[in-house]
């Protein structure tokens, strides 16, 4: 029973294009959001690419899609400028992190790839009244960002760097 409904949960989250929260899962499952949970971590641990996002639950899948790490930097204001200029361009935004001087590496796991997406991001943190990780560190973060190609990726720093956002990029 408990291995059917974990297979459930693997097909459901496949077969999704967008994060599904634990209360969802469990609404369908007909079980609890502690059980959706549980199984979710025994997922895990028998190996399921299976990542949390602050909307929900993604499996992970291989993708021919390269990525590059971006030191960008901006103030509260300038997020969804960022974070449309990857989109528009065809990126998408999997983490953040920060380095800060006392915890050191700091992330978060982002998963942006629409303007849907950016927006929603930015409204939880107003509903929220959370602060981005960068006014951790007057603005200078980093992301990991997705392109399926070089050309895509170009695009993506072109923009940054027309906003006056992008401070460097490294090497894939």
């Amino acid at each position: 029973m408990a291995g059917e409904r974990r297979a459930a949960i693997l097909e459901m989250l496949s077969a999704s294009h967008q994060p599904l929260s634990a209360g969802h899962i469990a609404r369908e499952m007909g079980v609890s959001r502690q059980v959706v949970v549980g199984d979710i971590a025994l997922l895990r641990a028998s190996g399921e690419q299976v990542v949390s996002t602050a909307r929900g639950y993604l499996l992970t899948r291989p993708a021919p899609q390269k990525t590059w790490i971006i030191e960008c930097s901006h103030s509260k204001e300038g997020l969804l400028e960022e974070l449309y200029a990857v989109v528009d361009n065809g990126g998408a935004l999997l983490d953040v992190k920060v380095e800060h001087p006392i915890y050191g590496l700091i992330s978060g796991t982002l998963n942006i790839r629409s303007r849907h997406d950016a927006d929603r991001f930015a409204n939880q943190l107003k509903e929220q009244k959370a602060a981005p990780l960068s006014l951790l560190t007057d603005g200078a973060h980093f992301h990991t960002v997705s392109c399926p190609d070089e050309e895509t990726f170009e695009r993506v720093l072109r923009s940054l760097g027309e906003k006056g956002i992008l401070i460097q990029r490294t090497k894939p």
